[in-house]
């Protein structure tokens, strides 16, 4: 009598592909209807999912945002990529726009849902929003802070800088709060070849970095508490 070898079933592989098809279908509708408004059922019926799969996979419908609004950053700001970016041989000029062509580039995507999902959570912030302040955006900002900081000769650690990492993320934040179907003039800019949106956003940070960083260096007795 021969004995037959089995393959294991794979459940864990089920269970992420219903996971990913939760996450994609609460993204679609959170960034259509807002949390407010979209309830489980609907997320569970657009994913072709049991209801309960929801509170198995995020724990709750609370969770299930959460893990939404971290996809969402990621989708537009991965940090694999910021590292790589970060540490190629390129200048720092490079590697900046390099960063800014990434953000400027899924901004403009008129079918993606992680912009409009991070727009209304700008908007009318939530307590969820903390879970970004905690887990996602940290290591980015290291590493942002890192490219910044060659570019001004300001160190990472001093507050001059974190107020140039402000100044170079608010228009990437103003493209994803207003996208694409923004009435009025912002439109044509919005809407029009993202080239000539990349390079004004690069120049103006370029030069406004190089600004402050020659006057960081000017004034030595100010450094220590951050005045510039």
């Amino acid at each position: 009598m021969s004995t037959q070898k089995t393959t294991p079933r794979g459940p864990r592989t089920d269970g992420e592909a219903t996971r990913a098809r939760l996450l994609e279908a609460a993204g679609q509708l959170f960034s259509q209807q807002g949390f407010a408004e979209t309830t489980s059922k609907a997320v569970a019926q657009l994913a072709a999912a049991d209801l309960a799969s929801i509170n198995y996979h995020f724990g709750s419908r609370n969770g299930l945002y959460q893990a939404v609004l971290l996809e969402a950053h990621r989708q537009l700001l991965d940090l694999d990529d910021l590292q790589r970016i970060a540490g190629s041989a390129l200048n720092p000029e490079q590697r900046l726009y390099e960063l800014l062509a990434g953000l400027v580039q899924r901004a403009q995507q008129p079918e993606a849902w992680a912009p409009r999902v991070l727009a209304r959570e700008l908007l009318a912030p939530s307590s969820h929003l903390q879970v970004l302040m905690e887990e996602a955006i940290p290591p980015k900002m290291m590493a942002v802070a890192q490219i910044l900081s060659e570019i001004s000769g300001i160190p990472a650690t001093e507050p001059a800088l974190l107020r140039c990492l402000l100044s170079v993320a608010a228009p990437c934040m103003m493209l994803i709060v207003i996208g694409r179907d923004v009435p009025g003039p912002l439109q044509a800019v919005v809407q029009g070849p993202s080239q000539p949106l990349l390079a004004h956003l690069h120049r103006f940070a370029i030069a406004g970095l190089q600004a402050v960083g020659e006057d960081y260096r000017s004034k030595p007795a100010a450094k220590n508490v951050g005045a510039v």
